[in-house]
Parts: C-alpha cells; sequence; structure tokens
C-alpha cells in the first residue's frame, strides 16, 4: 500500500483545492504534448496510435472503477435505486458532450489553409475553442472525483482519494497527445513553432476552473454526487469512444493492433491500479 500513502499528503487540501492541483496536473500534460512541437515537426503514427490507444483504455477503465462502482455504493447508502442514478447520470455525461460537439464541431487544419490567411486564422481559433469546450466536462469529472471524497467515512476516504488521482491521470493522459495533436498541425501548416506550442496548450487552461466548480459542487450538493460521478463516467467514455479510439485506428489504418494494443495496455494498467490499491 505504499503506493496508496503516497498520495494520502492530498487530504490536507479542501476539496476544491485539490481539484486544482490535480486540474493543473492535467493541464500541465496538455502543455507537455504540445512541447513536442519544438522537437517534431511530425510523429510517428504508430507512437500517437498507441499514446490514443492508451489514453482510451484508461479512461474506459476508470469510468467504471474509479466512478460507476462508487457511484453505485453511494446510490445504496442514499436510499436511491443505483441503477436509475447511474444510467441518468452517465447518459447526462455523455450527452453534454454530444452537445459539445453538435454545437461546434472539431475542425481539422488542412494543407490549404496555409494559401488562406483569413481562413487559417478562423480555424486556428474554432479549433482551439471547440477543444476548450471539450475540456469543461472532462475539468469536471475530475472535480467531481475529489469532491467525492469529502461524503466519505472511514476506509472509504483513502480509496475515494485513490479513485480520483486515477481519474486524474486519465484526463491527463488523453491530454497529452491531445496537446501534440494541435500543435504539429498548427507547425505543419507554417505557424511559428512557439505561437503552435500556445495553442496546443491553451485548451486545457479551462479544467482547473471547470475542476473547482465540480468539486464545490458536489461538495455543497451531497445528495447529486452519485449523479455527479456516473455524469463524470458519461463524459470520459464518451471522449475514449468519439474521438481518442477513432483517432487511434486512423493513425494506423491497415495497421490497427497499435491501437488496440494501446487499448489494451491502458485499461490493463488502470485496472491493475484501481484494484490492487482500491
Amino acid at each position: 500500500m505504499k503506493g496508496a500513502t503516497d498520495v494520502t499528503y492530498l487530504l490536507k487540501f479542501s476539496p476544491w483545492q485539490q481539484a486544482l492541483l490535480a486540474t493543473l496536473f492535467t493541464w500541465g500534460v496538455t502543455a507537455l504534448g504540445a512541447t513536442f512541437v519544438f522537437g517534431f515537426k511530425t510523429i510517428r503514427d504508430s507512437a500517437l496510435a498507441i499514446m490514443y490507444g492508451f489514453a482510451a483504455g484508461v479512461m474506459i477503465a476508470a469510468s467504471f472503477w474509479s466512478l460507476l462502482d462508487p457511484a453505485i455504493e453511494l446510490a445504496r447508502e442514499l436510499d436511491k435505486v443505483p441503477w436509475l442514478v447511474v444510467s441518468s447520470g452517465f447518459i447526462l455525461g455523455g450527452l453534454l458532450l454530444y452537445l459539445a460537439d453538435k454545437a461546434i464541431p472539431l475542425l481539422q487544419i488542412n494543407q490549404q489553409a496555409k494559401h488562406q490567411p483569413s481562413r487559417k486564422v478562423k480555424q486556428t481559433i474554432l479549433l482551439v475553442f471547440s477543444i476548450t469546450l471539450h475540456n469543461i466536462p472532462e475539468g469536471l469529472a475530475v472535480g467531481v472525483a475529489f469532491g467525492a471524497i469529502q461524503a466519505a467515512s472511514g476506509t472509504q476516504h483513502l480509496n475515494m482519494l485513490l479513485a480520483a488521482v486515477t481519474v486524474a491521470i486519465g484526463i491527463g493522459l488523453q491530454n497529452f497527445p491531445e496537446g501534440a495533436a494541435v500543435a504539429i498541425p498548427l507547425r505543419q501548416n507554417g505557424m511559428s513553432r512557439t505561437k503552435a506550442f500556445f495553442y496546443g496548450q491553451a485548451s486545457g487552461m479551462v479544467e482547473p476552473v471547470a475542476g473547482i466548480l465540480g468539486a464545490l459542487l458536489v461538495t455543497y450538493v451531497n445528495q447529486i454526487l452519485p449523479y455527479a460521478l456516473a455524469f463524470a463516467a458519461g463524459a470520459m467514455i464518451y471522449v475514449a469512444c468519439k474521438e481518442l479510439i477513432p483517432e487511434a485506428h486512423a493513425r494506423t489504418k491497415a495497421e490497427s493492433h497499435w491501437a488496440i494494443l494501446g487499448i489494451m495496455a491502458g485499461f490493463t494498467l488502470m485496472m491493475v491500479l484501481d484494484v490492487a490499491l482500491g
């Protein structure tokens, strides 16, 4: 249990402070991915496929063991109908991401953009804004997970902390290839490395704000906690299925085994960590 005791220092902070630290981490991982623009103008498709697949596997595993399973237990403790609570929260989380995708579709910067400066600027702004909007529920997911710690007691306190850290790690892992996937295409289309890095990491800026709001919400409205945990799981599954898995397969096309290996590795790692430490 040494891995568990390593994170107990976080219990010294209030839930919103824990959420802030966690989402600063997820933002930092986005920025770390964007730094690839300084060393590379392109990344091997097989490497990106593994990264996207790994992030998807982590998020799928964390959605159940770190979010849905605790949500079911909390629903029982609050004398609610567990299946109704988790299914409604889960669907709402996915629905919010779906509406975000419909409101501002993610745009790809294509080669024609560098010959059309005004169009290039517009696409860049929309690209960053759409990913930023997409990251709001992800920040909420982290905040909700840390806010849930407040309602736990006894041994559950540590278990919920470990679950929240797992969620933050999962979101952070999927942010890493996202930062690179934004910055590198911008560099390929003629933007300077510094500007490409700025836009690449900018999408993660909103996560600390959303994380604090999520933590405060569930801290003061305890009855919505199981719904909120299920909501976070729905948001994570949507991201994994809508963006990460298709992107992982698209990167390798015929050689889809790289994507599958990444998904299996990410899922296995998070499953082992959640079961062993939880």
